[in-house]
């Protein structure tokens, strides 16, 4: 979905404080990811402050959640496949409830973010897949890791 360029975006600037990375310009708009960031900022923001996260700001997790979009590219942090930009905001919990599993399942690949290390209490987040975040849960990095390697070792037995 190609947007027409402002003669401020055109001399470098945007009117937006977080631009959309350009990966994402055929994926969705601009208002979209803006009302997704600003939405995860917000949700991510009123449940660390919950946990007492020192330091924790709307604009700094907002920062951050902006900064970890950046850094994947368009892929999920954790396998490297694409994640579904073009799901943003199209999730209707009304369907969910009336259709279940079968619903949810197309939206396996919608970005969210993760702790990355929820123990570190610091806004670092990844971005990644929706049921790739709700298989990890609250586990560090390293603790998914193994859960990983654990499942793999238990299912090559079976082979």
């Amino acid at each position: 979905m190609k947007r027409e360029k402002t003669s401020k975006q055109t001399s470098g600037f945007s009117r937006f404080k977080h631009p959309m990375p350009r990966f994402l310009s055929e994926k969705c708009t601009q208002e979209k990811y803006q009302h997704w960031l600003k939405w995860k900022a917000n949700a991510h923001y009123k449940r660390d402050r919950k946990r007492k996260y020192p330091g924790a700001t709307q604009a700094r997790w907002k920062e951050a959640i902006h900064e970890a979009v950046k850094r994947c590219k368009g892929k999920d942090d954790y396998t490297g496949r694409l994640l579904r930009w073009d799901l943003l905001r199209k999730y209707d919990n009304k369907k969910a409830k009336g259709a279940g599993i079968r619903y949810k399942k197309k939206f396996a690949g919608l970005p969210s973010v993760d702790h990355y290390n929820p123990l570190r209490r610091q806004p670092d987040f990844r971005i990644c897949a929706w049921f790739v975040n709700d298989a990890k849960s609250d586990l560090t990095y390293g603790e998914f890791l193994n859960l990983c390697r654990a499942v793999l070792k238990h299912q090559s037995r079976r082979i």
